[in-house]
């Protein structure tokens, strides 16, 4: 089962403390030994990005920063795992890094599952 976890918080909190940078590269190199871990990546603030918008059948781009955005995804990991309690685990290691290492961050990991078409 592949699933998709997408790292979210407030988007100016300030760059990550070092420690967290390598507790994170620890985290996925353990991941990869394990063959459990297929992508991940931390994504760039909204004002480098671009959004397309399709409402009332016409198609708007914008570019960021994106003023109303209160959360963003900063970050994701795509896993293929055996279950969605190993997906949770995985996401759960990931979070508990940022609570150790990061006193005063907030954010979610949401974890959702890939649709399979094959």
């Amino acid at each position: 089962m592949r699933f998709m976890t997408l790292v979210k918080s407030a988007e100016n909190v300030g760059q990550p403390p070092p420690e967290l940078f390598a507790a994170i590269a620890q985290l996925g190199a353990e991941a990869a030994e394990k063959g459990v871990v297929v992508d991940t990546g931390g994504l760039l603030p909204t004002a480098t990005g671009s959004r397309i918008r399709l409402s009332g059948g016409k198609l708007t781009i914008t570019d960021g920063p994106f003023a109303e955005a209160k959360e963003v995804v900063g970050g994701y990991a795509f896993y293929e795992v055996e279950s969605k309690e190993e997906a949770v685990e995985w996401a759960n290691r990931f979070m508990t890094l940022h609570q150790e290492l990061w006193p005063g961050w907030e954010g979610e990991t949401e974890i959702r599952q890939v649709m399979d078409f094959g």
